[in-house]
């Protein structure tokens, strides 16, 4: 049930304690109808008169784990024969049982003298109460005897000799309720549990509440207070009939005892079913034609024979009474969390309940366990803290759904709607990218840089499947998606997947900048691969062979399997037709600067691998080239673009991993010598202290002959755009950036704005790739509006 509502990971490991909780519960239960055979039948016991036989306790500990073992073995034969063996024993129990209570409140009603109540057992009491020991009356009704017992007034356990307080006494009056969950570890054995638990749980407590009250009473009014300190069976002597007294006890004792047992044996199936720790639980998954998990009866039989061992009654109480308490709490955070959530489907026939009421019993049980035993507190907490943490490792597949995912949802509709894109402010500015992705196996790499430069931002990985929805009968879309979801669930980056249908690539990018994203989360740079001849690699193999995830038992051995897992996602074949031309490319940065989002061009990421960056000894360069080297007079202006660049560099060099390894370096570039040149270097190191970049400034000669210089004096003086220049020069320029980036990691260099005319976007993209052939992996960029403050 609970990890139905809160998830594999918290369900198998409340399961686990409250496991544990009925396999200490039964234990308990056995250890007191021990103890109430040996107090009546063993030496000085009530029921021995003098010199008559007795149960032999001549090695007293290990007679008691006889005894025990006797019982426990009664009881393992009855959930042996299976389920409904049980619940006829119970009713049959249940009858004795209440036939006893009444015999206890109509001898207190039917004796009403004042009475001495000797305790044959008088030299096992503490000598702290001998100031009782010949005190110990039985008053009949008074008022007199009420009022004294009103107050606490805690003594010693004359069995341990332990000091009582208000949580030990708790604890082992909280043990005899604990079987209020027992209707729901049965409800697979009950024809109709939406009526029956409900029903027979509220009927259970209020039965038992008005007996224990109603005894409390009673014997509170009746017994004085040496009497109830120093005799635990004083209701043999006071009753009509004494044995009726020890049947009741060992009804009692008996009935609950089978109760843990068989709902210890059904949470372990239960666990065993769902796969939640591995093979080790799968024996108790086996059962017999009457659907008896017989291997789980036994495993929990052989579990409470060695609680058995603890010997004492007092000290089993408080750790079954923490793990219970504990379980109660999971129960209350379920239902809370079940009426936070909201959910439509969240309907249950048993509604009268608020989620006051389950705070109130989730802090009371959380409260109460601490009161009881700080230290067996904390170990379970901590066990349970283990066990979360171990089976998300686990990865567990869940059918049934997560509370999680519906609580998540409802917090984060509620902050979304919070987030007004109005009130955004450039201060806390960060890039929230759409990287448009057509074959995904071959951009491992890439998707990997953008979610280390995402800054903790948006990442929507998009996608444009080209056809038309008339073509198909179904939605290709759909088919693709989980797979797009496993793609980078097995990367391990942070990111959504967006696909789209649409004719053209251009028109799907449009549909994706926007409707991606919600509210005020949606992206504000589009990242595009390069449109080059190189050739297909598929990356995807080496990267999950490199992160493969703990306790994952998935192994990648070639790309035949990487094929399988992911079959909707291809490769891109070397003879294989482009879905777009080089102006519908072009057009795509145009388009995308015209819905108003920065754009940045991603090459050579293929031959990015960041681990060997992360292992080298030596250092490694982020260069920034802050000017449009196709209009080289800008070497002096710094607009938005400029800033941009070197705030996506500053943010890789503060990603852990690239900040240890890598420096900042802004490669200053100019024709001007002396004084000028100087003067440009000292306005790009303020600029660079103004916005506290920790930058080192590389001042780099573009001596390229007199058509270069010519180009400088150029009086077009819009930096954002594309300038026409020769090849040659493109390609000296090109040559020079190759000499200043042997230890270069990433270049980030100028994006101008594309022309509009189709002849102009194919000489513009023949320029961008002359510009970046044989470079390190380079980032073209062009940002329209303001990224970096300097007032945090």
């Amino acid at each position: 049930m609970i990890s139905r509502a809160l998830g594999p990971e918290f369900g198998g490991s409340i399961g686990f304690l409250f496991f544990v909780a009925n396999i200490l519960a039964c234990g308990l239960y056995v250890t007191g109808f021990v103890e109430a055979v040996l107090d009546s039948f063993g030496p000085k016991g009530s029921m021995i008169s003098d010199g008559g036989a007795y149960l032999p306790l001549d090695d007293k500990e290990w007679y008691k784990y006889l005894y025990s073992s006797v019982v426990l073995f009664f009881c393992l034969a009855i959930c042996m024969i299976g389920g409904s063996m049980f619940a006829k024993t119970l009713i049959v129990i249940f009858m004795i049982t209440v036939v006893c209570t009444l015999s206890v409140y109509i001898s207190i009603f039917a004796k009403s003298e004042r009475k001495l109540i000797q305790n044959p057992r008088i030299d096992m009491l503490d000598k702290r109460n001998e100031s009782c020991a010949n005190h110990t009356f039985y008053t009949g009704l008074s008022g007199t005897t009420f009022k004294d017992n009103f107050y606490e007034h805690y003594g010693r356990d004359y069995i341990t000799h332990d000091k009582m307080d208000f949580a030990t006494v708790f604890s082992i009056l909280f043990s005899s309720v604990t079987g209020i969950l027992n209707g729901a570890n049965m409800s697979g054995e009950l024809k109709d549990p939406s009526k029956a638990i409900p029903k027979g749980t509220l009927s259970a407590v209020t039965f038992t509440f008005g007996t224990y009250f109603i005894l409390m009473v009673l014997v509170g009014a009746s017994c004085d207070r040496c009497l109830l300190l120093n005799d635990y069976l004083f209701l043999q002597s006071i009753n009509l009939w004494k044995p009726f007294i020890l049947i009741g006890i060992f009804a009692a004792t008996l009935s609950a005892a089978l109760g843990n047992l068989i709902g210890a044996s059904r949470i372990l199936q239960a666990l065993a079913n769902d796969e939640l720790f591995w093979f080790v639980l799968r024996p108790a998954t086996k059962v017999t034609r009457g659907g008896n998990p017989y291997i789980a009866v036994l495993i929990s039989w052989f579990l409470v024979q060695i609680v058995l061992l603890v010997g004492s009654l007092n000290a089993i109480a408080p750790a079954a009474s923490v793990f219970f308490l504990l379980s109660y709490a999971a129960v209350n955070l379920a239902c809370l969390a079940l009426e936070l959530a909201s959910a439509p489907n969240f309907r249950p026939t048993f509604n009268i309940f608020t989620w006051h009421t389950c705070v109130l019993g989730m802090i009371g049980s959380m409260v109460m366990c601490f009161l009881v035993s700080p230290m067996y507190s904390s170990i379970a907490i901590i066990a349970m803290l283990l066990l979360v943490i171990l089976l998300h490792f686990k990865s567990v597949p869940s059918e049934w759904g997560s509370i999680s995912q519906a609580l998540i949802f409802h917090q984060v509709r509620k902050y979304l709607l919070m987030l007004d894109p109005r009130k955004a402010h450039i201060k806390y500015w960060r890039p929230q990218i759409l990287l448009m992705v057509a074959h995904p196996r071959q951009a491992c790499e890439l998707i990997h840089f953008i979610n280390d430069i995402k800054k903790g931002g948006l990442f929507i990985v998009g996608h444009v499947k080209i056809g038309s929805l008339d073509k198909f009968d179904y939605d290709p879309v759909q088919t693709e998606y989980p797979q797009w979801m496993s793609l980078i669930d097995k990367l391990k980056v942070k990111a959504f997947a967006e696909l789209t249908l649409a004719n053209t690539v251009s028109e799907g990018l449009a549909h994706l900048i926007r409707l991606s994203g919600l509210g005020g989360m949606k992206p504000n740079t589009v990242c595009l691969g390069f449109y080059d001849d190189s050739k297909p690699v598929d990356s995807l193999v080496k990267c999950m062979r490199r992160k493969r995830r703990f306790f994952s038992s998935e192994e990648i051995n070639s790309s035949n399997d990487v094929d399988m897992m992911f079959d909707n996602l291809p490769i891109r074949s070397e003879r294989s037709h482009k879905h777009q031309s080089p102006s519908d490319y072009v057009k795509m940065i145009y388009d995308s600067l015209k819905l108003q989002k920065n754009v940045c061009i991603c090459r050579h990421f293929n031959q990015l691998d960041k681990s060997i960056i992360l292992k080298s000894t030596t250092e490694y360069y982020i260069d920034v080239w802050p000017l449009n080297l196709f209009r080289p007079y800008t070497a002096s202006i710094f607009d938005d673009t400029c800033l941009f660049m070197l705030q996506l560099a500053c943010i890789l060099d503060m990603v852990p991993g690239w900040k240890s390894k890598t420096y900042l370096r802004v490669m200053l570039c100019t024709n001007n010598e002396g004084v000028a040149g100087k003067n440009v270097e000292t306005k790009l190191d303020k600029v660079l202290k103004t916005f506290r970049i920790p930058a080192k400034i590389q001042p780099i000669s573009l001596d390229l002959g007199e058509s270069y210089k010519d180009l400088s004096e150029d009086e077009d003086h819009q930096m954002t755009l594309y300038k026409s220049i020769p090849e040659h020069i493109v390609q000296k320029i090109n040559t020079r950036i190759k000499e200043c980036s042997k230890k270069t990691a990433v270049t980030f260099m100028y994006l101008p704005r594309p022309p509009q005319d189709t002849t102009g976007q194919l000489e513009y993209l023949l320029s961008l790739t002359a510009l970046t052939n044989d470079l390190p992996p380079t980032v073209l960029v062009h940002g329209l509006n303001p990224v970096i403050s300097t007032t945090l």
